[in-house]
């Protein structure tokens, strides 16, 4: 544990929130370069609209979003619309602050005119979205799923997904939403953090019953009731690649800001937690997305007034255990090189103090299938295998061992069958057609000029142009400058960083204007993919003729 941060090289390092050490030339890092950002609840949602208005129908397991405040004009005149159009839609809706978790600041409206338009709506931006108003309930309770991902790698594209997850119950039964209950959290909220201040909230010892149980258990309810949980579990698979395709675009350009190509520094891999919630008719709907999934093993309980004592929970270790060991299996670089060792784990680790308790849990798991220790035991385990990853050799790691007993001779016998399945690039052959807005990035970050920005500028705009030959009578280059300028200062103004320059999102929606202008017979997607490949083939004739020019 470096409270401090380290300087010595390590194979692994286990940050707290977010990625944010420049100085880490080797070895993996368990978080991605601006993945917290990517993960917020507005840029969230402006991806899977941009992917939405590119593939409609497989984006539709996203609730219909306004952004707020600038889409306020906007959200009220669609809902009036809607409404003319149908008079029996009866809507509800649900505001989510941009930067809010564990259920904070969260309300739901029956009407536009209900939200709540105080100076902080400037200084707090929001997303509204369509309440889901027919759940799956279970025990007439609603309940959400939180499952676990790791994204291996950004390229090549590596996405594992748990074998199980955590559900999380409301802890009132369910009705819909009428004036008279929106205002009840217990009931439409799955927020563990706020359920589990009701009264009617049950910590359980077994993984099928109270509040907080294994996916794996609603499940097999399902099954049960004669439910095509195979079904279910290839449209969740689905739902979380589709999600992961909509964030990387974002992903590459902070990627290459932080750790340029040509540069020594660190792969990435980071575990995510997918928020999803079952309709009547079993379609999984993305909530959102968590960079920083709590990992704790335990829970408060209140032994008496204001004396509290940490308790183990056995559900939370049943899934988070297993993803942690797993995902240290999957990344450990020594495995590929170990042909024979005696020890389970000994990659050095750096571990910095807000994730202890994860790597306690974790290296914990990969010494006791059971998965049942206390605090100190964690501790204790910890240590050794820190004790152990310091050594130089496998003799003082025996001798650094101690009294412990000797470890079995095949360490991946000694432990359970991975609880992680690779998704991706497995069913790539599936999914490839949606990386499009992939191909737009990487004509953006081709065209960045200066390693380390996100930005682009009104140079790099206008070469892209003139590379691409995109550029015409019915186009000029003084319109090109116009567009640059207009896109530019719109996003600009929507943005709290002051940063001049063209972001991503703002290049796709130029990109776009761009298709259309020169296809404007075809559906937006077939649009935005003819004009990769011209610019791609371009691009490649380009550089075929200079490496010719380059040979004299």
């Amino acid at each position: 544990q470096f409270p401090l941060g380290r300087r010595l090289p390590c194979d692994i390092y286990w940050h707290g929130v977010s990625f944010h050490d420049n100085n880490i030339f080797s070895g993996q890092v368990n978080k991605f370069p601006g993945m917290t950002e990517t993960v917020r609840k507005i840029t969230l949602s402006r991806a899977m609209r941009t992917m939405q208005d590119l593939f409609p129908v497989e984006y539709n397991f996203y609730p219909r979003s306004w952004i707020l405040p600038e889409e306020l004009s906007l959200f009220v005149e669609e809902v009036r619309t809607m409404k003319d159009s149908n008079p029996s839609w009866k809507p509800t809706f649900i505001v989510k602050p941009d930067g809010g978790c564990q259920g904070d600041g969260i309300y739901l409206i029956k009407d536009p005119g209900d939200i709540r338009l105080t100076g902080s709506i400037q200084s707090r931006p929001a997303v509204v979205q369509e309440y889901i108003c027919k759940p799956l309930l279970m025990d007439k309770l609603k309940f959400d799923i939180r499952l676990y991902v790791l994204l291996k790698s950004l390229e090549p594209l590596e996405i594992y997904i748990a074998k199980d997850g955590l559900s999380r119950f409301c802890t009132e039964p369910y009705q819909e939403p009428t004036l008279k209950n929106l205002h009840q959290v217990f009931m439409h909220l799955t927020n563990y953090s706020l359920n589990i201040h009701s009264g009617n909230f049950i910590h359980s010892d077994s993984v099928n019953t109270g509040s907080k149980r294994t996916f794996s258990s609603i499940l097999c309810r399902l099954s049960s009731r004669g439910a095509d949980v195979k079904k279910l579990w290839s449209d969740i698979i689905s739902l979380v690649i589709k999600t992961i395709i909509a964030l990387t675009p974002e992903l590459k350009v902070y990627y290459q800001s932080d750790i340029p190509a040509g540069k020594p520094g660190p792969t990435c891999f980071q575990i995510l937690g997918f928020d999803i919630l079952l309709t009547k008719n079993l379609k999984p709907m993305l909530l959102e997305v968590n960079a920083n999934p709590s990992m704790r093993i335990e829970h408060e309980q209140e032994l008496s007034p204001g004396v509290f004592e940490n308790v183990p929970s056995p559900v939370d270790e049943e899934v988070k255990v297993a993803v942690i060991r797993d995902t240290l299996r999957l990344v450990d670089p020594q495995k590929k090189k170990r042909k024979d060792t005696h020890l389970s784990f000994h990659t050095y680790l750096l571990i910095f103090p807000t994730q202890l308790q994860s790597l306690h849990a974790g290296i914990a798991g990969m010494k006791d299938k059971q998965h049942k220790h206390h605090s100190l035991k964690l501790s204790l385990k910890l240590k050794f295998y820190l004790k152990l990853g310091s050594c130089q050799s496998l003799e003082q790691a025996r001798e650094a061992s101690g009294e412990l007993p000797a470890a079995p001779k095949s360490p991946e016998a000694a432990l359970p069958s991975l609880c992680l399945k690779q998704v991706f690039p497995k069913y790539a052959s599936e999914f490839s057609y949606l990386r499009l807005v992939d191909r737009v990035a990487a004509l953006f970050i081709r065209f960045l000029g200066v390693k380390g920005t996100t930005k682009l500028g009104p140079t790099g705009f206008r070469t892209f142009i003139r590379n691409c030959r995109l550029s015409n009578s019915n186009f000029s280059m003084a319109a090109v400058d116009i567009l640059y300028i207009d896109i530019t200062r719109r996003w600009n103004s929507m943005s709290i960083e002051k940063e001049s320059g063209m972001c991503l999102q703002a290049f796709v929606e130029a990109f776009f204007c761009l298709a259309r202008k020169k296809y404007k017979s075809l559906p937006l997607h077939e649009q935005v993919s003819a004009l990769v490949e011209v610019c791609e083939c371009r691009l490649a004739a380009l550089h075929r003729k200079r490496l010719v020019w380059g040979c004299g």
